[in-house]
């Protein structure tokens, strides 16, 4: 069996905002629901900042155009937010404009676990915090699901939590804070509690990357109109995930990508301390 699933992230819709297109978001909706009428995924998968966010009453208004452009889609579609999704409006709000709630959640389909794991997206900005926060009580539900698992499992989120390098992303590469949450190793160390094949899907970094971290491989996705990397354009970045015996993943549009994978149960030997640190590894005496 394959479970097959279509992606889009970073949708942005609303008024262009630095490299985000935001003004061809509804336009290139249009175009995704009609991929997915032609490729028949079992399900759709929207890792979330489905607009660039303004105020309340904006916002409101973007997030319904966005849940409309959704309802062309015939296939089910799982949404996740992001921080843009929740700078003026509650998680309550997304789910009822998008018709379903948005709490943590497992779905199984076709041999594999999806786990969507929806630990707060919103940005703190305070004298004392700027920032992602990462509650405890997402990181026990992400632990206690990988421990769970008995199949292999795909993790979504909309924020990654590989620590993957930024170098040349045109947003992160100087604010690297903001790509991921604080504490991501204690996220990573709770995903590597699975005795199963794992892998692990994000959005927000709007680029196409892979890296691979204790034997198991963290994707994120490009930003439907992101144009960093597309000298000015909307990337028109969507992608279509094939999860069997090996992960295959392709994404479409301006900024192609493709890789295949097999993601293993096995993990790796953890890493050395500093070499100086290291009571068998001293280094020696210069004479």
């Amino acid at each position: 069996m394959t479970l097959r699933i279509a992606i889009v992230a970073d949708i942005h819709h609303g008024a262009p905002s630095a490299t985000k297109r935001g003004d061809a978001a509804l336009g290139l909706m249009d175009e995704f629901a009609r991929f997915t009428a032609d490729a028949k995924p079992d399900l759709v998968l929207d890792l979330g900042d489905r607009i660039s966010d303004i105020d309340r009453d904006t916002d409101l208004r973007l997030e319904r155009e966005v849940a409309d452009a959704f309802r062309a889609i015939t296939a089910p579609v799982l949404h996740l937010n992001g921080n843009h999704d929740r700078d003026h409006l509650s998680v309550a709000e997304n789910a009822e404009i998008l018709g379903q709630v948005l709490d943590h959640q497992t779905l199984d389909l076709n041999g594999w676990r999806l786990a969507l794991w929806r630990a707060d997206s919103k940005i703190a900005r305070g004298p004392d915090h700027h920032g992602f926060i990462l509650r405890e009580v997402d990181l026990l539900w992400l632990s206690r699901t990988a421990q769970a698992a008995d199949r292999p499992m795909l993790v979504v989120s909309h924020v990654p939590v590989s620590g993957h390098a930024q170098t040349g992303n045109y947003y992160f590469e100087r604010n690297p804070a903001a790509s991921t949450y604080p504490m991501a190793d204690r996220a990573r160390a709770a995903i590597a509690q699975a005795r199963q094949p794992v892998a692990c899907l994000s959005g927000h970094v709007h680029w196409n990357t892979v890296t691979q971290v204790d034997g198991i491989p963290h994707l994120t996705q490009q930003s439907l109109t992101e144009s960093f990397t597309t000298q000015g354009e909307p990337a028109a970045a969507w992608g279509l995930m094939e999860l069997g015996e090996t992960l295959r993943w392709q994404v479409f549009g301006r900024d192609p990508f493709q890789a295949v994978l097999t993601p293993a149960a096995r993990r790796w030997t953890p890493p050395l301390p500093p070499f100086g640190e290291h009571a068998g590894l001293r280094p020696r005496k210069e004479t």
